[in-house]
């Protein structure tokens, strides 16, 4: 019988990378993910991939901050840059010792490291959505993830197994049957410009004309259970207030409220971390929207303050602020993409061009 590991490492490879002999793959994670780590190694080498492999270790994001000289904020990190370039797979498996590591620190300088860090991000951007690169993003329970998400580690390691399908007999087939579900959602979609989110929380509207709504079937993060396009730049109005608490950078925000006319983010409110919120809105990009999506893992019903989940949510709409998916055609740039959620599960609707064809957190198309 295959361990949770050994499921976990092939689901990550053959169904999210589908990485064949001869390929590189470009592996990035800490210590604490070494179980699932060792098993991806093993199961790509023996595939006949080229794997190389960053492991982080605690504290590292904290000293390079507070204490990297100017030359060196400014250098972008070489072995990134030539993943990002060069390789063919990209596997980020999370696995994190401290969620709070980079609060804190000098916005200044963490926005210096972000124009550092600039072309690389554009680098994967643009290769990503091309397919030049595929890349997968995954969890992998560690003790300060579970007590961020409110739980013990058994039972966080529960939930994330859970939401990734790996206690099912086939997990492949489990998420390819999510795809076929999803893409009767996104064809739909495809056909409709005018899109309206409303219910207690959001009242806003947006144009999708010349959009690609993608379904988000866990080959691309794992897991996965959404469907997301990029909204047209000025075509975006209304207001939302969202429900769920907004993480960031390792900073928490509550009850963000945003006013939006012809795209731009005009008014903001929260009530808890509003200068935090002021310093991102300084950032160029990060007045636009970047993405749009419905939440549709219904497997996933309680916050973890971890977004790879949380903006799964089913019964959920996420809206994020700054860089958009150049797959989904979207034009807005930004060193920020930062995803809000809002629940929908109460006296909402969403509308396409007009027609009721989601109800109170489910597709009724």
């Amino acid at each position: 019988m295959q361990t949770t590991e050994q499921k976990y490492a092939d689901l990550l490879l053959n169904y999210c990378l589908q990485l064949k002999e001869g390929e590189s793959l470009f592996v990035s994670t800490t210590y604490e993910g070494q179980p699932l780590l060792k098993e991806v190694y093993k199961q790509a080498v023996e595939k006949g991939a080229l794997v190389e492999v960053h492991i982080d270790f605690p504290g590292r994001q904290e000293i390079f901050m507070k204490y990297a000289a100017e030359k060196a904020l400014d250098f972008p990190p070489v072995f990134t840059a030539k993943a990002m370039s060069d390789f063919d797979n990209y596997l980020v498996i999370k696995a994190p010792y401290n969620l709070r590591e980079t609060s804190g620190l000098d916005p200044e300088r963490l926005q210096r490291r972000q124009k550092a860090m600039r072309e690389i991000n554009e680098n994967y951007f643009k290769r990503t959505a091309s397919g030049e690169m595929k890349r997968s993003l995954c969890e992998y329970p560690t003790q300060a993830s579970a007590q961020n998400a409110g739980m013990s580690l058994d039972d966080f390691s529960k939930f994330v197994f859970e939401a990734c399908r790996l206690n099912e007999d086939d997990p492949t087939e489990s998420w390819l049957e999510v795809r076929r579900e999803q893409q009767k959602i996104v064809d739909f979609l495809n056909s409709k410009e005018t899109i309206q989110y409303k219910g207690p929380n959001i009242d806003v509207t947006f144009n999708t004309k010349g959009r690609i709504w993608i379904n988000s079937d866990g080959t691309a993060n794992m897991p996965s259970g959404e469907v997301f396009t990029a909204p047209v730049e000025d075509k975006v109005d209304g207001y939302v207030k969202f429900s769920y608490p907004a993480i960031y950078m390792g900073e928490e925000v509550e009850n963000v409220e945003l006013w939006i006319e012809k795209g731009e983010i005009v008014k903001w409110d929260a009530t808890r971390g509003k200068s935090f919120l002021d310093r991102i809105f300084e950032i160029p990009g990060t007045r636009r929207f970047g993405e749009v999506a419905v939440g549709t893992n219904y497997r996933i019903q309680k916050m973890t303050k971890n977004i790879l989940f949380d903006e799964k949510i089913g019964g959920t709409i996420h809206m994020a602020i700054g860089q958009s998916y150049l797959q989904n055609g979207g034009k807005n740039q930004s060193t920020v993409h930062w995803d809000m959620i809002t629940d929908m599960t109460k006296d909402s609707f969403i509308k396409a061009d007009g027609e009721v064809i989601y109800k109170n957190g489910k597709f009724i198309i």
